[in-house]
């Protein structure tokens, strides 16, 4: 009976959870992340402000709420993508390009994340994501690692990131972003990156 009660209790957990990243995306993309307030999400919800300070801490955790789970899984194709065979520039751009395609869907959104995780380092969000990106740096480096390059394989993968986080950034800024040019856009940047490489 206590093995039933607590399955009716997470499922009841995880049905908040889910009105709750709902609510908070339809707001955020509605009227914007500095208008959208943590009561107006609550109540969309249909859950009291307490219940919404147990997901998160704040507005910038709910922004994380909303994307850690479909981020973790985006990685997990993202990191699977490369074929072994292909020159490094185009594995790299393999991974990346699965993010670019996933955010194009909801480009108001990916705006929001990609201010907010500046600085991201505390709420109850922020372990989650801190392991996602740790994930993809790690993926990139072993990428690198097979490739063989001169320089040490971390320090090549964090420079590939910033070069790719900077390049999404850039893209997802634009008023219409289209994930073909931003993809076009950053293979140009990996292949002159891999170059200086040699």
């Amino acid at each position: 009976m206590a093995g039933h009660k607590s399955s009716v209790r997470e499922k009841k957990k995880l049905a908040t959870r889910e009105r709750i990243r709902t609510a908070a995306a339809e707001l955020f993309t509605r009227h914007g992340y500095g208008a959208a307030t943590m009561r107006q999400i609550a109540r969309r919800a249909h859950v009291g402000l307490g219940t919404l300070f147990n997901y998160a801490e704040d507005k910038r955790d709910l922004v994380f709420l909303i994307f850690n789970e479909e981020l973790n899984a985006t990685t997990d194709v993202a990191l699977a993508a490369p074929r072994p065979g292909q020159p490094l520039a185009e594995q790299l751009l393999a991974v990346c390009a699965v993010h670019y395609r996933w955010l194009a869907e909801k480009p108001a959104l990916a705006r929001i994340l990609l201010q907010e995780l500046t600085f991201y380092s505390s709420g109850k969000q922020a372990a989650t994501f801190h392991g996602i990106r740790r994930r993809l740096i790690e993926g990139i480096e072993s990428l690198v690692r097979k490739a063989k390059v001169k320089e040490d394989p971390a320090l090549v993968a964090r420079y590939i990131f910033f070069v790719y986080s900077a390049s999404l950034r850039w893209w997802i800024a634009s008023p219409k972003p289209d994930p073909r040019a931003g993809i076009a856009d950053l293979r140009r940047l990996l292949r002159l990156l891999v170059t200086g490489l040699r």
